[in-house]
C-alpha cells in the first residue's frame, strides 16, 4: 500500500494569498533554555497551505468548518491529469467516474509555491453542475481556488456549493500519477470558521 502525502509542509516560504495572514511558528519554552517542555504557537490562515473552504468563506448564510460533513472529505477519489489546460471542461472527465465522486485536478499550474500564482487554470462554468449530475461530492486542486486570481464574484465557489460539492485548494499533486485513491482530508473542528488546513493523504486502491 503506498500513500501520497498531498499537503504542503506548513513552514515559511509558502506563498500565500495576497494580503492574507502568512505563517509563523514561535516558541514559548525550550528544553535547551532549561524549560520543561518545547512549547509553541503557530500564527496563519485558514488557507494557508492545503485546505477546504467551508461555504461561510463566501455565503453569509453559509455553513461554518464545524458544521461540515466529514464524510465528504474521506472516501474514494479519482487524481485526473489536466495539465496543459486553462480551462476544465466536461470533456475532460471520463467518461466512468466508477464510483470515484471525489475529484481532483492535477493542473500542474503552480511549479513554484514561494511565488504567488498571477492566473491559474478554472473549471468551466457549466462544469460544477455537470459534476454534480455525475454524482462528484468534492473538487479538489493543486492551485489556491476554484475561481481565476483576480475574480471577486466567486462563481465557481458559489456553483459548487449550490450543487453541494465540497472544495478542497491548494494541494501538493506534483508527485501523484493519475488514477484512483482514497482521499482522507479532514478538517479542523474549528468553530465558526470560513476554512481550515487539512492534513491531505491519498492511498492507492485497486482498479
Amino acid at each position: 500500500m503506498k500513500i501520497y502525502d498531498i499537503s504542503h509542509p506548513l513552514q515559511g516560504g509558502l506563498a500565500e494569498w495576497p494580503g492574507d495572514t502568512s505563517w509563523s511558528l514561535r516558541w514559548n519554552a525550550r528544553l535547551r533554555d532549561g524549560d520543561a517542555v518545547n512549547l509553541s504557537d503557530i500564527t496563519m490562515s485558514v488557507h494557508y497551505g492545503a485546505h477546504i473552504d467551508a461555504p461561510y468563506h463566501f455565503l453569509e448564510q453559509g455553513a461554518t468548518v464545524e458544521a461540515l460533513n466529514l464524510a465528504v472529505y474521506w472516501g474514494p477519489a479519482r487524481v485526473l491529469d489536466v495539465r496543459g489546460k486553462e480551462l476544465i471542461r466536461r470533456e475532460d472527465i471520463p467518461a466512468d467516474l466508477a464510483g470515484t465522486p471525489r475529484l481532483l485536478f492535477k493542473t500542474g499550474a503552480w511549479p513554484d509555491t514561494t511565488r504567488f500564482p498571477e492566473r491559474i487554470p478554472v473549471m468551466a462554468e457549466d462544469l460544477p453542475a455537470y459534476l454534480k449530475e455525475r454524482g462528484v461530492i468534492l473538487v479538489g486542486l493543486d492551485v489556491p481556488s476554484v475561481d481565476p486570481i483576480d475574480s471577486k464574484e466567486l462563481a465557481n465557489h458559489r456553483m459548487l456549493a449550490a450543487c453541494g460539492i465540497a472544495i478542497l485548494e491548494s494541494l501538493a499533486l506534483e508527485g501523484v500519477p493519475e488514477g484512483k485513491y482514497e482521499l482522507i482530508a479532514l478538517p479542523l473542528k474549528i468553530v465558526g470558521a470560513d476554512g481550515s488546513p487539512v492534513r491531505a493523504v491519498l492511498k492507492e486502491i485497486a482498479g
